[in-house]
């Protein structure tokens, strides 16, 4: 026990990102072959978490779950930080890497209602509340005669508002509620085809700093190698397109024996238009892969489709 280094892990304080925490705690504290005890979690309220009044793209876009993380890991005031990984900025602050990827969760959406048990089935005119740009698309895409309104907070805080009436409808990862044990208030899941997922959805990233190589070494005993692959191409995919928080865009690579596949998509955040990418190589070329991807789509696109 005495070789192995206290090491703090930066995490946000909201029930999925400690429980995403401490699971990234207990696989590396298997990995090092003892006890969580000197693997010390320290939770922080970012800015994402403090804003809950507007949508995220009007206070400043990407980063907002991020920074107080990433200056903690700049200051060393932290070793390492667990984020979901589709929180991450398509760009890393100078100094951090991604340092591992735990196994990647379900990555399907589901559909959570108590006025009906599919969107199909929701009366014409009914609120669907999200804080997703791509969730909106999607849902206006299938029922341009339905509402989309904002619906921000934690999974328990959107499901309480739910219950109040505050919408109708929502959506949410389905990863988040089965790490929290809550999968049972899903009514519907989405299939891949019918609600495309985030860049990054279901998946746990770990960062650190880049220039840490002991640290980096140890992360890297648990790091999963086929959804960091799938991660670099869909991540690679959103670089070339650069999208804001305000465009509506899906991104999802899987592996199986060496080969990955990915669809892309972008929207109007009205659903009233889409363009779609298809592409699979083999899974070494992820990087360059989703780099063609992201040209792909992005000369395909109609004017106004990448918001500023």
């Amino acid at each position: 026990m005495s070789e192995i280094p206290t090491l703090v892990i930066g995490t946000r304080g909201s029930p999925l990102a400690m429980a995403q925490a401490k699971e990234a705690q207990a696989r590396l504290a298997e990995a090092l072959g003892c006890d969580a005890g000197p693997l010390t979690l320290r939770p922080f309220t970012t800015t994402g978490d403090a804003i809950q009044d507007r949508a995220l793209a009007e206070a400043g876009g990407k980063g907002l779950f991020t920074k107080e993380l990433d200056a903690a890991l700049l200051d060393e005031r932290i070793d390492f930080a667990v984020h979901s990984a589709k929180d991450l900025p398509t760009f890393l602050p100078d100094g951090l890497v991604i340092a591992a990827f735990l196994p990647r969760e379900d990555v399907r959406d589901v559909f959570i209602s108590r006025v009906a048990d599919s969107l199909e089935a929701l009366p014409p005119g009914t609120v669907v509340g999200t804080a997703s740009p791509r969730r909106q698309a999607l849902v206006l895409r299938a029922r341009p005669d339905l509402r989309v309104g904002l619906l921000r907070g934690n999974v328990g805080t959107r499901l309480q508002k739910l219950e109040r009436g505050e919408a109708g409808a929502t959506l949410l990862a389905l990863a988040g509620l089965k790490r929290l044990g809550m999968e049972t208030h899903a009514t519907r899941i989405f299939s891949i085809d019918e609600m495309l997922p985030a860049v990054g959805q279901g998946a746990i990233a770990i960062t650190a700093r880049t220039g840490d190589a002991r640290t980096r070494e140890m992360l890297a005993r648990i790091n999963h190698p086929a959804t960091e692959a799938a991660l670099t191409m869909e991540r690679a995919f959103l670089a070339v397109l650069d999208g804001s928080c305000r465009t509506p865009i899906a991104g999802h690579a899987r592996v199986e024996s060496g080969t990955i596949r990915f669809r892309g998509l972008v929207l109007r955040p009205d659903g009233t238009d889409a363009v779609e990418v298809a592409l699979e190589g083999v899974a070494r070329d992820a990087e360059r892969l989703g780099h063609q991807a992201g040209h792909e789509i992005k000369n395909r696109l109609l004017p106004g489709m990448l918001q500023a």
